[in-house]
């Protein structure tokens, strides 16, 4: 029996732009446009209805940008949340790391190729964090200065010593093989140390973990 296609909302205001998307997403057998809209607030409104599995998502658009649609559709509290996918132009947008913030799975360029495209909506779809750790730590890295620390200490943080060390292997890029390495432990082990990081601070996945570190002062 073959699973459903994975239903994708594609948003952003570049009609030129949202038709390749599109177009490249329809033609996989795995794939179905649920819907297509130009302002966040149409995305808002659509998920709604349309219940996506995935939303592709720009960042600058009118009405109500990428950020807040994200924050509205995947952030803190959302009692359904919709897994994001952000799609931008990294060197002209500072807001990536508000997007990850914000509650989106993931990061990817315009300039990405179709693969790249295809395999970040399927990555996302999972529950999966679509950056690899290095991505993640470079990606975060580039904006660690914008970052405002929350409220708290790094003592703050409900974790074990053992914990901690595995969450700050994370933000320092490290992948699940090379932490294990690093610690002498299972590559198990690290993924059970993952999923109690995850479940104990409420986080979604390694890109909300990294971001985490930052904000409470557990990478410089």
């Amino acid at each position: 029996m073959t699973s459903p296609p994975i239903r994708v909302l594609v948003c952003d205001d570049q009609v030129l732009i949202r038709t390749g998307l599109v177009t490249i997403i329809d033609a996989q057998p795995d794939l179905e446009v649920a819907g297509e809209c130009g302002d966040g607030q149409a995305a808002v409104d659509l998920v709604e209805r349309l219940r996506p599995d995935v939303v592709v998502m720009d960042v600058r658009m009118p009405v109500l940008d990428g950020i807040e649609a994200t924050r509205l559709l995947a952030g803190a509290g959302v009692p359904h949340p919709v897994k994001v996918l952000v799609v931008t132009t990294f060197n002209l947008d500072e807001y990536v790391y508000e997007a990850l913030r914000a509650g989106a799975s993931g990061f990817l360029l315009k300039d990405a190729p179709p693969a790249q495209l295809l395999h970040g909506i399927r990555t996302v779809s999972t529950g999966a964090a679509l950056l690899d750790p290095e991505v993640t730590r470079k990606l975060v890295g580039r904006y660690a200065a914008r970052i405002r620390p929350a409220e708290g200490s790094p003592q703050d943080v409900p974790l074990t010593p053992r914990e901690l060390e595995v969450l700050n292997l994370i933000a320092g890029g490290l992948s699940n093989s090379e932490i294990a390495a690093a610690l002498v432990i299972s590559q198990e082990t690290v993924k059970t140390f993952v999923s109690r990081i995850l479940t104990k601070l409420s986080l979604r996945d390694r890109v909300q973990a990294v971001v985490y570190a930052y904000r409470h002062g557990l990478v410089a």
